[in-house]
C-alpha cells in the first residue's frame, strides 16, 4: 500500500529521497525552509559513486550551467613533493564540479519534472502528534500536514531531530571547512584538480577545483581540535592565500569573489541517530559525512536513497527503522570505519609522507590510488565483500553512453 510522506529538506538527500519514493510509487511532499537557487557552503565537488547515483536518478548534468568534469588530479605533500594523477580514461566522468547553488536548485527541478510536489519558503515548525498510526507536522505557510512518515533532510543541525529532544548539546562537527569562489585564475586551475597537503592541516587538505570562465572553488578542510580555534582557523585562511605554491597554481591575478564562507563537517554516521518513531534522518541529519575526505554529496544521495526504499520495502515503523538502518551499515559503515582509522594515521606528518611517497611509487600505485580517492567502489573493498567482481576497476565512469 502506498505511504505519503513528507520529506522535510530539499537537498540533494531530500530530492533523491523524493525521487525514489514517487518511482516506487508513493505520495511525496517535499519542504524547504529556502527558495531556489540558494547557497550551500560546500567544496563542490562530485566523486564517482555521486556521479553514477545521479546517472541512475536520471538527473541529466547539463541542468547545471557550470558543470565541470575534470580528467586530471595534482597533489602536492608540504615536503614539496608533486605526484600527477590522472583519472581513468576508459569512458564517463569519475569527478566532476557542480557549483551547489546550481546543482541543488537542478535537482529540485528535476523532481518537479517527474511530478513530485515542492514548497519553497516553507520552514519546518513542529511535531503536532506522532504515534503508531501516523505523524503530523506544522508547516510554515501550509499549516498542519498528517503523513505515513516524515523524512528529515533538514542539515547538521536538525530542528526536527531537535523537536523530538535528540539533539546533541553543543555538537559543532567533527571537521570545519572553508570555501571562497576565485576568479582570474589561469594555467593548471582551470583544468586540474589541485589537493595540498599542508603540514598544519593534516589529516585535512586544501583544495582548488576548476570550474569555467577562469574561477575555481577553493578551500580547506581541517579536523576539529580543542586547540584549533575559530580564530586559528580565519587566520589559518588567510595565511593559506599567500603561500608561494598556492598562488603559483592560481596565478598571480586571481581574485577572491565576494567574502569567504565557513561551515561545520557531521562525520558520525557510526552513532548517529538514525531515526525515531516515523521518523528518518538523512544527509547532514544522519552525519554521513566521509570522515577521510570531507566528501558528503554522494553519502547524502545514498541516505536519501535508502530510507526511500527502506519505506517501500516495510508494512511497519518498526521495519522501516531497523530495513533503513542495515541499509546505512552495509552502505557506509565499512567505509566510516577504515576512514576514521586512516584519519588518524595521517594526523602524523611522518605517516603522511610515507603514504603520499607510497602514492608515487610508479603508475600502478598513482592510478589506483586515485580510483580510491574518487571512485567509492574501491574503498574498503577488503572489509566489504559485496563489492568483489570480476572487474570491478576497469568500470567505466558515469554517463559513459553520453
Amino acid at each position: 500500500m502506498p505511504s505519503k510522506v513528507l520529506i522535510i529538506g530539499a537537498g540533494p538527500s531530500g530530492t533523491a529521497c523524493a525521487a525514489t519514493l514517487h518511482r516506487l510509487g508513493h505520495e511525496v511532499v517535499v519542504v524547504d525552509k529556502a527558495t531556489f537557487p540558494r547557497d550551500k557552503c560546500c567544496g563542490d565537488g562530485l566523486t564517482t559513486n555521486a556521479l553514477r547515483i545521479l546517472e541512475g536518478l536520471n538527473f541529466d548534468p547539463s541542468r547545471v550551467a557550470d558543470w565541470q568534469t575534470c580528467s586530471d588530479v595534482e597533489m602536492r605533500s608540504f615536503s614539496g613533493r608533486k605526484i600527477d594523477l590522472p583519472l581513468p580514461s576508459i569512458g564517463g566522468q569519475f569527478a566532476a564540479i557542480a557549483p551547489r547553488a546550481q546543482l541543488d536548485h537542478a535537482l529540485v527541478e528535476h523532481c518537479r519534472d517527474m511530478g513530485i510536489t515542492i514548497h519553497e519558503g516553507c520552514a519546518f515548525e513542529s511535531i503536532t502528534h506522532h504515534d503508531t498510526n501516523g505523524i503530523s507536522v506544522r508547516v510554515e505557510n501550509l499549516g498542519e500536514l498528517t503523513v505515513d512518515y516524515v523524512v528529515a533532510a533538514d542539515g547538521m543541525w536538525s530542528p526536527v531531530r531537535k523537536s523530538l529532544g535528540l539533539s546533541t548539546q553543543g555538537y559543532l562537527g567533527e571537521w570545519h571547512a572553508f570555501r571562497q569562489y576565485i576568479g582570474n585564475v589561469h594555467g593548471s586551475a582551470n583544468e586540474k584538480l589541485h589537493i595540498w597537503f599542508e603540514k598544519d592541516l593534516l589529516p585535512g587538505y586544501a583544495w582548488s577545483f576548476p570550474l569555467p570562465n577562469n574561477r575555481v572553488n577553493f578551500g580547506f578542510g581541517i579536523l576539529r581540535t580543542s586547540d584549533r580555534s575559530t580564530k586559528y582557523m580565519n587566520d589559518l585562511w588567510r595565511d593559506l592565500l599567500t603561500r608561494p605554491h598556492i598562488t603559483a597554481v592560481l596565478g598571480e591575478h586571481f581574485v577572491p569573489e565576494d567574502r569567504h564562507t565557513a561551515w561545520p563537517i557531521p562525520a558520525r554516521i557510526h552513532d548517529a541517530v538514525r531515526s525515531s518513531g516515523r521518523v528518518l534522518f538523512i544527509g547532514d541529519a544522519v552525519c554521513a559525512t566521509d570522515t577521510l575526505t570531507g566528501e558528503g554529496i554522494g553519502q547524502a544521495l545514498e541516505t536519501g536513497i535508502a530510507a526511500g526504499e527502506a519505506i517501500h520495502e516495510c508494512n511497519t515503523a518498526a521495519d522501516v527503522r531497523d530495513t533503513y538502518s542495515h541499509k546505512i551499515d552495509s552502505l557506509l559503515l565499512a567505509d566510516h570505519r577504515m576512514s576514521s582509522v586512516l584519519s588518524r594515521m595521517l594526523t602524523y606528518p611522518v605517516v603522511a609522507r610515507m603514504v603520499l611517497a607510497l602514492v608515487d611509487t610508479n603508475n600502478w600505485t598513482r592510478k589506483n590510488f586515485v580510483r580510491w580517492m574518487f571512485e567509492d567502489e574501491a574503498r574498503a573493498v577488503v572489509f566489504t565483500p559485496r563489492r568483489w567482481h570480476r572487474r570491478f576497476l576497469a568500470r567505466p565512469g558515469a554517463y559513459s553512453a553520453k
